[in-house]
């Protein structure tokens, strides 16, 4: 590759594209610019119709909404663009709801547990330089599971490594640990992917007051997506706790059903404007149809300045063996 051709990105499990946007760069969030990064997305891919609609309003590349299992089968929506045979680099948050320590737990024991199989289907058919997969912190915790991934993946050729984060520590004004694994191909690059530093400290991180204090008297409507849920408290149960302003957030939760924290005012539930803030969405990253969606749409995302992060590890790991 010449040094200004943009490596080539496939996105699985996309959703409305927080990873993608953060791969992408060039946005502003929380006061400060993230630059563009050498990243091209060729292929897209999502089975929620909201999450998909809501990336082709904020992205110019095309999204196919669809079943991966399906896709993998040669099974193609109407018009849908094909796999493309090749990329350099494969992402994928693939569904975190049956490893997640706040659910049922069943990991490999559901469709949906197994979702990660079409994501290494994906590797290899694909081959590309280097993969990264995100997943929730319970991952590390149910017997066997990394390892099983891990080894799934390394059968295929690649060097598989993986780390626990916390967002907070890159400026994400939330409490959200999250499982990174990333992969190099052994017959190309030598091992030695170098996994991002967080560059805050415990007491440097973003407070929630900090993100999305000057939204607390703006009328309801009067901002995109400042919308927020009415649904009563019911003491005691997830999401229905009083945020604490001079902290960083709760993790943004997919499965609220409606019951997103209250704001420290404790007139009101969190806007989903301000989930968005709270996720380093921009402002101008709009969601669509509905605020029950964009609350859900929200919580499944990767926060962009997260990405923004690994995508700049991922860049210097491949210019560097380009080079």
């Amino acid at each position: 590759m010449e040094k200004q051709t943009p490596f080539k990105v496939a996105s699985l499990f996309t959703g409305c594209g927080g990873l993608d946007l953060g791969f992408r760069g060039g946005f502003s969030s929380l006061g400060r610019f993230y630059g563009r990064r050498r990243f091209k997305h060729i292929w897209c891919n999502d089975v929620d119709k909201n999450a998909c609609l809501t990336f082709e309003k904020n992205f110019s590349e095309p999204i196919v909404c669809g079943d991966i299992t399906e896709i993998l089968k040669d099974n193609y929506p109407e018009g849908a663009t094909r796999l493309p045979k090749s990329a350099d680099v494969v992402l994928g948050g693939f569904p975190c709801q049956d490893f997640s320590l706040a659910g049922k737990r069943k990991a490999f024991d559901t469709k949906r547990g197994q979702l990660y199989l079409s994501m290494v289907e994906m590797v290899k058919r694909m081959r590309p330089a280097i993969f990264l997969a995100e997943n929730v912190k319970g991952l590390l915790s149910i017997d066997g599971a990394i390892e099983t991934i891990r080894s799934d993946f390394s059968k295929l050729g690649y060097d598989v490594n993986y780390r626990l984060y916390n967002a907070a520590g890159f400026g994400v004004p939330q409490k959200r640990k999250r499982v990174i694994i990333v992969g190099t191909d052994n017959e190309r690059f030598l091992p030695g992917f170098v996994f991002p530093e967080p560059p805050l400290s415990n007491k440097e991180c973003v407070s929630i007051g900090e993100a999305i204090g000057d939204l607390e008297n703006i009328s309801e409507g009067a901002a995109q997506n400042h919308f927020w849920s009415k649904a009563k408290r019911f003491p005691g149960t997830q999401g229905n706790t009083t945020v604490v302003k001079d902290k960083v957030a709760p993790t943004m939760r997919a499965e609220h059903h409606g019951n997103i924290e209250f704001h420290w005012n404790d007139t009101r539930r969190l806007s989903a404007r301000e989930a968005a803030r709270i996720q380093s969405f921009p402002d101008d990253f709009i969601f669509y149809p509905s605020t029950s969606s964009a609350y859900k749409q929200i919580g499944n995302a990767v926060p962009p300045i997260f990405g923004w992060y690994l995508a700049s590890a991922i860049e210097c790991y491949l210019e560097k063996n380009n080079n």
